[in-house]
């Protein structure tokens, strides 16, 4: 069982391009109650989540976001996008992040991560969805059936580095800089 664990851990990847394909209902319930169980600091659970399957609506998202960061938002067959509390819940709000793309990973979902930033996306985003002023939209976790091969190492026609780096160029031990453990 840890290994099964570790390995969905593990191999966790970001997806921006989806098969045309619905996300099954189940799905979507065990993403919403591994949200609802997710862990906030001093349990506040500051989050509240629009589920998105319109295509139009989808659309008009990406197209908000003004971003590479948002385009695969208009592919993606569902986004779950976190409406947050108020200013300093980035911490809850990506503890709540990588919970949704893990369940999704889990039911062979992929999910990827598109960003709002500055006022006019934001803003725009926010008329769209309804959401009042005194919420923070930030983000949208993107979820669907990956497209074929590939689907996880491009986004906008760039490759994406691939891999991962060795533990010894980024671990300390006791003191930073100290590499043997």
């Amino acid at each position: 069982m840890p290994d099964t664990a570790i390995r969905l851990l593990r191999d966790l990847r970001a997806v921006r391009r989806f098969a045309p394909r619905a996300v099954p209902d189940g799905a979507v319930r065990d993403l919403l109650e591994v949200a609802r169980w997710t862990g906030s600091g001093r349990n506040r659970q500051p989050w509240e989540l629009i589920l998105v399957r319109e295509p139009a609506t989808l659309g008009a998202l990406a197209e908000a976001g003004a971003s590479p960061g948002t385009r695969h938002l208009a592919t993606a067959p569902l986004a779950v996008l976190l409406v947050m509390s108020g200013p300093g819940t980035e911490f809850d709000e990506g503890r709540l992040a990588e919970r949704i793309m893990l369940a999704a990973a889990a039911h062979g979902l992929g999910s990827g991560i598109a960003g709002f930033r500055g006022a006019g996306p934001v803003d725009t985003a926010r008329e769209l969805l309804g959401v009042p002023a005194e919420r923070v939209l930030r983000t949208a976790v993107c979820v669907g059936y990956p497209a074929e091969h590939g689907a996880s190492d491009a986004v906008v026609g760039k490759s994406l580095p691939l891999g991962r780096k060795p533990l010894a160029e980024f671990v300390h031990f006791e003191h930073y800089g100290r590499r043997d453990g």
